[in-house]
């Protein structure tokens, strides 16, 4: 038997070498891609248990920002700026003298005011005396009025006795006159006595209507001026104009010299103590979502170590599309559904707002626990 040919030989070893280094490949491949489905698969798995224990019960987003209750200082008095005792970024008390306005009028005012009160209170006072007097009057014209009866009384029986004795002649025709004028005369004055007596009595009743149940503080006028008054110092004290709340100063829109308007703004206070986090979910993320549940946030400007822990306080009246400058219109044929966000405003824990101090504006993340639900 002949032999085999040798130069087949090596190229049948080199086909077998091929052969082994694909199926070690081949082997290779197979156990990376094991490898890689069950990581994949124990990563799917790991997600499943921590949705299910964790991520079902917790809604984030980082479209969240700070914001708080800006106070608008605005002068309350029209009135020209002699100081400006405040600048940007200064923190101030509540209570503090930001601006002092030009109080020259105001002081006149309240001394014309003033002057008004004790003119009125003079015035009760002296209504208060002339009752008096009236009353005394009163009681004189009475007692006219008595005399005045007693001269007729003395004048009619006086004429009566001297017509009784006119038949016998005892009596002249002149004496009879004298007589009768003198009748006529006092039955004048009783009527004079009576109408003067009534217009003193008018006088007093009149006056006395005035002061009746008053006294010199509860008088009308007296009372009316004091409101004058009160109303002069308020004005006088407005051209302080102070701040109203505890906080860093902000946009100061006012220079010594200027003319301010009452209600015009001219610098704005922010409280750094009392900012909360406007925190804008998707709607389907606010499913569960309600006030009272536990949020925790952090800020881009202190990083992730830095945690804030708060409370959900409410919900918007409405998306933030709803109450944009130009709204939506989705009336127009050409709708596309877009996702909306709502406003969910979160309060934060004071003492974590005064060691790490946040400013209106920042970026903040937010994670709602939805566990108590």
């Amino acid at each position: 038997m002949a032999d085999a040919d040798p130069a087949t030989k090596p190229a049948d070893g080199a086909e077998d070498d091929a052969a082994a280094l694909k199926a070690a490949r081949q082997q290779k491949r197979k156990l990376w891609l094991t490898r890689l489905a069950l990581i994949v698969g124990a990563v799917a798995i790991l997600w499943g248990l921590w949705y299910l224990l964790i991520g079902r019960n917790h809604v984030a987003t980082d479209n969240a920002y700070v914001n708080a209750e800006v106070a608008q200082v605005t002068p309350l008095v029209n009135g020209q700026v002699t100081a400006v005792l405040v600048s940007d970024t200064q923190a101030v008390k509540a209570g503090d003298i930001l601006v002092r306005l030009d109080d020259a009028n105001a002081v006149i005012l309240y001394n014309t005011a003033e002057a008004e009160l004790a003119r009125a209170r003079r015035m009760f006072r002296q209504s208060s005396a002339t009752s008096n007097a009236l009353s005394a009057q009163v009681d004189a014209r009475r007692a006219d009025i008595a005399r005045a009866e007693a001269d007729y009384q003395n004048a009619k029986i006086d004429l009566d006795r001297r017509l009784a004795l006119q038949p016998s002649g005892a009596v002249s025709g002149e004496e009879l006159s004298s007589a009768r004028k003198a009748f006529s005369s006092a039955r004048a004055m009783v009527a004079q006595a009576r109408s003067n007596q009534s217009a003193a009595a008018g006088e007093l009743a009149a006056n006395q209507a005035m002061i009746s149940g008053s006294t010199v503080e509860t008088d009308p006028m007296v009372l009316a001026a004091k409101a004058k008054l009160a109303s002069a110092k308020l004005d006088l004290n407005r051209t302080v104009i102070r701040a109203p709340i505890d906080g860093i100063i902000t946009r100061r829109q006012v220079q010594i010299g200027q003319r301010v308007a009452a209600g015009s703004s001219i610098m704005m206070i922010v409280p750094l103590d009392r900012v909360y986090v406007d925190a804008n979910f998707k709607e389907r993320q606010l499913r569960r979502v309600k006030p009272g549940q536990p949020a925790t946030l952090t800020a881009d400007i202190y990083g992730s170590s830095v945690k804030y822990h708060g409370k959900v306080v409410g919900f918007s009246g409405g998306t933030g599309s709803a109450f944009a400058l130009i709204p939506a219109q989705n009336a127009t044929g050409n709708w596309i559904k877009v996702v909306q966000r709502v406003p969910v405003r979160i309060a934060i824990d004071p003492k974590e707002l005064a060691e790490h101090p946040l400013r209106v504006g920042l970026s903040m993340d937010a994670e709602i626990d939805l566990s108590d639900d």
